[in-house]
């Protein structure tokens, strides 16, 4: 799963104010997520030398004629295209979403892929989780709600692991409260 807890708190803090970001203090859990990526750099390899073999067996038989050359522009335009695919893919996967949750303020930063960035901060105390079913935009959209603005969090995830990620951000925000 995308989805790596860095730090993760498990019981209520013994003392208050013991997370506090005013104080300087390091956050009471921090959650890292990012699209699966079911595509490596050696897949990526391994894919085209494949599809190249595969596509060079039909070829043999029209080795040395003119047909070659009338084929041979398609099978360019085709490994270009797949090529232009799999690197955007690849490109736009690199989000990077990194939630941090003190007990006087939770942080949400987003970066793109084209190296922008956007945040979000709220008091986690006034921050409301809603996770919207069916009437959402799609099947259990998970959305923080706090600050005047609604932020969507892990609109990349599957809806299990957004169920999940709510379950587990409701407890911890409960312990911090």
């Amino acid at each position: 799963m995308p989805v790596e807890w860095l730090r993760r708190l498990d019981k209520a803090p013994e003392t208050p104010g013991a997370f506090s970001r005013a104080g300087g203090g390091p956050p009471a859990a921090e959650l890292h997520l990012w699209p699966h990526r079911s595509l490596a750099n050696r897949g990526f390899v391994l894919f085209f030398a494949l599809s190249a073999g595969l596509v060079a067996v039909p070829l043999l038989a029209v080795l040395g004629t003119p047909a070659l050359w009338g084929l041979l522009p398609f099978v360019v335009i085709v490994f270009a295209a797949i090529w232009y695919a799999l690197r955007r893919s690849t490109r736009d996967g690199r989000i990077l979403e990194e939630l941090r949750i003190w007990s006087d303020a939770m942080e949400l930063v987003r970066r793109e892929p084209g190296g922008g960035i956007r945040e979000w901060q709220a008091n986690p105390y006034w921050v409301r989780l809603r996770l919207h079913g069916a009437d959402g935009p799609v099947e259990d959209y998970l959305v923080l709600e706090g600050s005047g603005r609604d932020v969507e969090l892990g609109a990349f995830l599957t809806p299990q692991e957004r169920r999940a990620l709510h379950d587990d951000l409701r407890r911890m925000l409960a312990r911090l409260r």
